[in-house]
């Protein structure tokens, strides 16, 4: 599964071919080809093979067709997340599992990458609260497994909310410092840290 990729195997299966999805895979195309300051609504109806009136019945302007992307792109990395949790495993190899699987998913399109978490940060209000639900949404994943999952470590308290947010955010920073840094290559170093945080939280 890639972060590039705009919807569920499950959604693809139901609606393959709407309208929607195929806009935001134009814009995923356009945007892993010429960036998004380059990209323009024309190059994502092409893409898209769909009329410019078409882009016009679901989105009012290009930056609300990069959330509608960002958010379905991260729905799909979270996904990998999900998938990447077993608890019959042991819980080290399940968080060391997920956190490969998870770095794996966003590199796979770097470009795209590089576009949704930078971009995103300039799309206003709108923007700011597709990122927030989005951390949100992890960080709600990350409560469940950390206070549920029989094979996670047993902590005298359940994890906060805020702990939670804390780790998203600290992996979420990782990422835009090898953004800044043009380490998207690397970007599987960050394996090791990542893991080492939420360890850090599992322990009292």
């Amino acid at each position: 599964m890639s972060f590039a990729s705009i919807s569920s195997p499950a959604e693809q299966q139901h609606a393959p071919h709407t309208h929607r999805h195929r806009l935001l895979e134009g814009m995923a195309q356009a945007v892993a080809a010429k960036g998004y300051a380059a990209t323009t609504i024309a190059d994502i109806v092409r893409e898209a093979a769909v009329s410019r009136r078409t882009f016009y019945e679901y989105f009012n302007t290009k930056g609300d067709c990069l959330i509608a992307l960002y958010t379905a792109a991260s729905h799909n990395a979270l996904d990998v997340l999900r998938n990447a949790i077993d608890p019959s495993r042991d819980w080290h190899e399940q968080v060391e599992s997920a956190m490969t699987a998870y770095f794996d998913c966003l590199a796979q399109n770097p470009v795209l990458m590089r576009t949704l978490f930078i971009e995103i940060l300039g799309l206003g209000p709108g923007g700011l609260a597709a990122r927030r639900q989005v951390n949100e949404e992890i960080a709600a994943f990350m409560l469940k497994v950390i206070n549920e999952h029989a094979s996670a470590p047993r902590r005298r308290t359940p994890l906060s909310a805020d702990m939670a947010m804390a780790v998203v955010g600290g992996i979420n920073e990782l990422i835009l410092q090898a953004i800044e840094q043009d380490r998207l290559g690397d970007l599987r170093m960050l394996t090791a840290p990542a893991i080492e945080l939420v360890y850090a939280v599992t322990r009292e």
